[in-house]
């Protein structure tokens, strides 16, 4: 007997329960045990359409909306807290290496999903009403991470024995790269009231003017505990503008400054800490470059990102294959290619932005000019991080070729605001040229091109 078209179109969700085929128990167990904790929101309500039935109810559970990853959709006031927690030892992605020193926020995110639905389904609103009974937001929290704890703790012992509860953890949590972070995680969360004194106490520390009572004050770190002394050294890094003086303290302990005489006195942890948070500079760097973004942020994380590679590649001895060693080389890779599509446009946003319109009003055009002069500081910040970039021939390049254009440019607009002094555009791309220069020269040489505007400006008054 030849099928009919609604039995070949059978689909995924089961319409009319008087209905159901002597399979459908079977095949549900199996749906439930593989698809019910994907995190995939769309194969949660996998099920099978019978013949005859409607197709009023084809549609599945609500995909997340356009434009948004699972990640970034709004967050709940438990889970916002839950960040603020262990905003001190969290990075952001991409990241290019694991380190036993901090958790990515994706990781952090995915985990509280994992505990607030399915450890700990009644978290989210036990944490809500904690804030309508009178607790802070640290208190609350608090609370809920002590009930984290127990709830994973006692979810992780039943699933030793028991390899399908093992694997649903696995897809519950989001797969294995945030289960193998799980243990991590877990230290952080008992640990929480130390990363929060590890704040003051890197501030203190840093304070010292002495290596030897700097080194001091890190041996009393919990050295013999490597994921937790991770956890605080990558605070104290944070706490610091100059972490070379961690690594030479680091270094008096150990008596030698080399890569394993380090690990060998349990300050392993420090350099690690120190590579995480350039990798982290990197990923906030970015954003920041694109368009018309945050160039003064972009620029200040560019100088901490040199700072911490520097701290390690030119106060430790590297072999020439070790993983710190590894980790400098692809970093330094990776914010190089980074900042190379934004360095090839600095001198073509020069030329546009200070170009005078061949007809018509002697208009300028605002976002060129900002264009160009976000390109200049760019280009000075590549400049004082060279030694942790490979862009020396594209840099070199480039330099030579801003000097030789804007030298051109500043004269020129001298002579248009020469020329007419009343005219808003001559003035704002002379102004914006001098500022130019006084970034890829010197500001003497920015200080005569100034007194030459004010002269003629005075010309011109009379």
């Amino acid at each position: 007997m030849a099928c009919s078209a609604a039995q070949k179109n059978a689909s995924v969700r089961v319409l009319g329960a008087d209905r159901k085929p002597f399979f459908y128990h079977r095949w549900l167990d199996w749906a439930k045990a593989s698809f019910a904790y994907c995190p995939n929101p769309l194969a949660i309500e996998l099920m099978v359409t019978l013949p005859g039935t409607t197709n009023a109810a084809k549609k599945i559970s609500e995909p997340p909306k356009r434009g948004l990853r699972r990640d970034d959709e709004v967050q709940s006031a438990g889970l916002t807290a839950f960040l603020a927690a262990f905003e001190q030892i969290i990075i952001e992605e991409p990241t290019y290496f694991t380190f036993n020193t901090s958790i990515s926020r994706k990781h952090l995110k995915r985990f509280w999903t994992w505990v607030s639905r399915d450890v700990l389904p009644g978290m989210e609103m036990k944490f809500d009403g904690l804030l309508e009974s009178g607790n802070t937001v640290d208190a609350a929290i608090q609370i809920c991470i002590n009930d984290m704890l127990a709830g994973v703790k006692q979810i992780r012992a039943e699933a030793d024995n028991n390899y399908d509860l093992d694997r649903r953890i696995t897809i519950q949590i989001g797969g294995e790269e945030v289960r193998e972070r799980l243990d991590m995680i877990m230290v952080a969360l008992k640990s929480r009231h130390l990363i929060t004194k590890a704040g003051n106490f890197g501030k203190a520390a840093i304070s010292l003017t002495d290596d030897a009572a700097l080194g001091a004050a890190l041996q009393s770190l919990p050295l013999k505990d490597p994921m937790l002394t991770g956890l605080l050294m990558h605070v104290i890094v944070g706490q610091t503008a100059h972490p070379q003086r961690l690594v030479t303290a680091a270094s008096a302990v150990a008596g030698k400054a080399d890569e394993d005489a380090i690990r060998g006195v349990g300050m392993g942890p420090l350099a690690d800490a120190i590579l995480a948070h350039a990798q982290n500079q990197l990923a906030k760097m970015a954003p920041m470059l694109v368009g018309m973004s945050d160039i003064d942020g972009a620029c200040q994380h560019l100088d901490r990102y040199q700072r911490l590679i520097r701290s390690v590649s030119s106060y430790l001895e590297l072999a020439h294959n070790s993983r710190w060693t590894t980790i400098i080389a692809e970093l330094t890779k990776q914010a190089s290619f980074k900042l190379e599509p934004r360095l090839r446009e600095v001198t073509g946003d020069i030329a546009q932005s200070m170009r005078r319109p061949r007809d018509g009003s002697d208009r300028f055009d605002a976002d060129a000019l900002l264009a160009a002069l976000n390109g200049m500081y760019l280009l000075h910040g590549v400049r004082e991080a060279r030694d942790a970039l490979a862009l020396n021939a594209l840099f070199e390049q480039i330099w030579g070729e801003t000097g030789q254009s804007i030298e051109v440019v500043v004269k020129r607009s001298l002579e248009d605001f020469r020329a007419n002094p009343q005219s808003e555009g001559a003035a704002r791309r002379l102004d914006t040229g001098i500022k130019m220069a006084e970034i890829r020269f010197n500001t003497e040489y920015a200080e005569v091109l100034r007194r030459a505007r004010d002269k003629f400006s005075q010309r011109a008054g009379g």
